[in-house]
């Protein structure tokens, strides 16, 4: 069953549903971070009231701790976080290999010491696809190899065969119909190896596509060049998710090569380092010029945190190390990030999205 419908198209841009086991997901769409099963400084109820359909969490991290025992006594990872809507888990795969001198790669998979107590963990296709469909995630992705950048031809090469073998095992080993399986795409900026593996997990024929590899050391434009070029070559049936992104710009050009899901640390990240995101650009709540300014943190957003306090108030909770200031600003950037999204989705269905494209790049000063 094809859980995707493709609505409408403006150039590249792409406006869908996501149907999901736990909610259906309009395109294109954020994904804030929840890596250990928390996006961080925010309720589920808040990050659900700012827009977000759907969260990500992270396969190493919830593996190591609390474990898939815990997850499954708790009636899985929804009711263990009190997370309603839709999950989507990474497969650990980034994390376990840039751990490095930690870990040990084989055909079969890859074996690794814990960063928590150093204990030895094994990572196979099969045991990390059991691993999310036993804790009844809506997304999982498969296992794959990524290459930190800048790489060589043989690195990159062997990387790609590797995804394919354990995608193609992946695919094999499904399980439960309600868990969602995507490949990633991985090559790095090779457009032969970008082509050959994308050939190779499009004849799985999975329910939905990533694009790996990328955010991982290359230029911003050398990772847009990537994404467009590889987004061609996936099913147009099929959603396209483009990992680790989540500025403004990222996005905008990101939803311009024709990807529909973004993920990010970003915007919590930037909420507890005093960074506040708006569409008109990004600043630093700590700085002197905001500690007597009374405006809301954006003038242009609606989200509560600017409805109910001024510039100044955030910058003095920053100073003064109060934890409201992350929260704070983690609920608006990520009330920005999903309004943008939202932005971009009007634009597609209006036949307008260059234009918008345009004017919000450079609102963005991007």
């Amino acid at each position: 069953m094809n859980s995707f419908s493709l609505r409408s198209q403006d150039g590249s841009a792409r406006r869908g549903t996501l149907t999901l086991h736990h909610g259906s997901v309009e395109t294109p769409a954020f994904m804030p971070v929840g890596t250990a099963a928390s996006v961080k400084g925010l309720w589920p109820d808040q990050v659900r009231e700012i827009g977000s359909q759907i969260v990500l969490a992270n396969t190493y991290h919830l593996w190591l701790r609390p474990g898939r025992d815990a997850l499954e006594s708790a009636g899985g990872l929804h009711r263990f976080m009190n997370w309603p809507g839709p999950i989507l888990t990474d497969s650990g795969g980034f994390q376990v290999f840039s751990l490095e001198a930690r870990r040990t790669v084989d055909d079969d998979g890859v074996t690794f010491a814990s960063h928590l107590d150093g204990s030895m963990q094994r990572f196979t296709p099969e045991t990390v696809l059991a691993f999310q469909e036993a804790i009844g995630v809506d997304v999982a992705m498969v296992l794959d190899v990524c290459v930190k950048l800048p790489a060589t031809y043989d690195e990159l090469a062997a990387a790609v065969r590797l995804t394919t073998a354990w995608a193609q095992r992946s695919a094999a080993a499904r399980a439960r119909s309600e868990t969602l399986v995507f490949a990633i795409v991985q090559g790095g900026l090779d457009e032969s190896l970008r082509a050959q593996s994308a050939r190779e997990l499009v004849v799985l024929d999975l329910p939905g596509y990533a694009i790996g590899g990328l955010s991982v050391g290359e230029t911003r434009e050398e990772l847009y060049a990537t994404a467009a070029f590889t987004a061609r070559l996936l099913p147009p049936e099929r959603p396209r998710y483009l990992m680790g992104v989540g500025t403004v710009r990222d996005l905008l050009m990101a939803v311009d090569c024709g990807i529909d899901m973004f993920d990010c640390v970003y915007p919590t990240r930037c909420g507890r380092n005093a960074r506040a995101i708006t569409l008109g650009g990004e600043f630093n709540m700590k700085s002197a010029q905001f500690r007597a300014d009374e405006r809301p943190i954006d003038p242009h957003c609606a989200c509560k945190a600017c409805a109910g306090f001024s510039r100044a108030y955030v910058s003095y909770l920053f100073r003064a190390n109060e934890m409201l200031a992350a929260q704070l600003l983690s609920y608006h950037n990520v009330y920005t990030l999903n309004r943008l999204m939202g932005l971009a989705r009007e634009a597609i269905e209006a036949g307008r999205w260059a234009a918008f494209r345009d004017s919000a790049l450079n609102a963005a000063g991007a």
